[in-house]
């Protein structure tokens, strides 16, 4: 403002203000054509960012990362690894860059505490830790429905049940017709301390020769992966189905079926739980 003020109203060169005030005479110029009020405005400083970039990705790669990501509501990782799959090349750092851009993504806050994971039996094959547990549904008019659910840590293969009622008959009738449904055999059933997982419930897994651990006492992540697995199924298929346990039973079947033999883990490589299985 002080270097317009003494060009315009005290009739000084632009060259004579350069070296008066320091700045280059050029940005003197571009700043008297900016401000018509001869010195008496605030001069805003404009972004120095391009508005192309000859590197900036196509639209088309932009359009189907954002349909690969509204579509299964997956992290930037898989949604890489998908677009790859039907053949679009493009890096992770890009595809990371444009759900941030778009906003898909909702960042963590700063003031989270990490938690800290928790040991389990090691895991080297299917069927080494099956991991077992109950979503509980209420409907609009109060009627309540159970989820049974069930994943193998070794191969992320999932099975699921719609019950009723729970309890420790229930559960053992679960884990047979599980077990009747994989292709691989259980040695150990992990579950909660819940009330359908009791002292009953053990013994009814004993006789079908198989090992039962309850998870450590307010160490959630000891069933990390099917109470992430009762999220996953809750949001990609029960939240879709109306609260009818007819229907739920059908959404399950159909969902369960994507889930093991299309869905992409992350943590099998970006493979489905039927590829991991070979005799699946």
């Amino acid at each position: 403002m002080e270097a317009v003020r003494l060009v315009k109203y005290r009739g000084w060169s632009t060259r004579q203000v350069a070296r008066y005030t320091g700045f280059n005479q050029s940005a003197i110029v571009k700043w008297c054509k900016k401000d018509p009020t001869g010195g008496w405005q605030r001069i805003e400083t404009k972004s120095s960012k391009p508005h192309h970039h000859p590197k900036a990705l196509p639209r088309a790669i932009v359009e189907a990362i954002v349909t690969q990501r509204l579509t299964h509501r997956r992290c930037s990782e898989v949604v890489h690894q998908e677009l790859i799959n039907q053949g679009v090349l493009v890096s992770l750092s890009s595809v990371k860059r444009t759900i941030a851009r778009v906003g898909l993504i909702k960042k963590r806050s700063p003031w989270k505490r990490p938690h800290d994971f928790t040991p389990r039996p090691e895991v080297t094959h299917s069927g080494a830790l099956i991991q077992v547990d109950t979503i509980h549904l209420v409907g609009p008019d109060g009627l309540r429905i159970y989820i049974y659910t069930l994943i193998d840590l070794f191969s992320r293969w999932a099975y699921a049940e719609v019950a009723e009622r729970i309890g420790a008959k229930p559960s053992v009738g679960f884990i047979r017709r599980a077990q009747k449904a994989s292709s691989f055999r259980f040695e150990l059933v992990q579950t909660d301390h819940g009330s359908e997982f009791s002292t009953w419930f053990t013994h009814g897994v004993q006789r079908m020769g198989m090992m039962h651990r309850h998870s450590r006492v307010r160490q959630s992540n000891d069933n990390a992966h099917v109470e992430r697995f009762n999220r996953t199924i809750q949001e990609e298929c029960l939240d879709r189905v109306p609260h009818v346990l007819a229907k739920y039973r059908v959404a399950i079947i159909n969902y369960l079926r994507y889930y093991n033999t299309e869905r992409l883990h992350m943590g099998i490589n970006f493979k489905t739980p039927a590829q991991v299985i070979p005799s699946y």
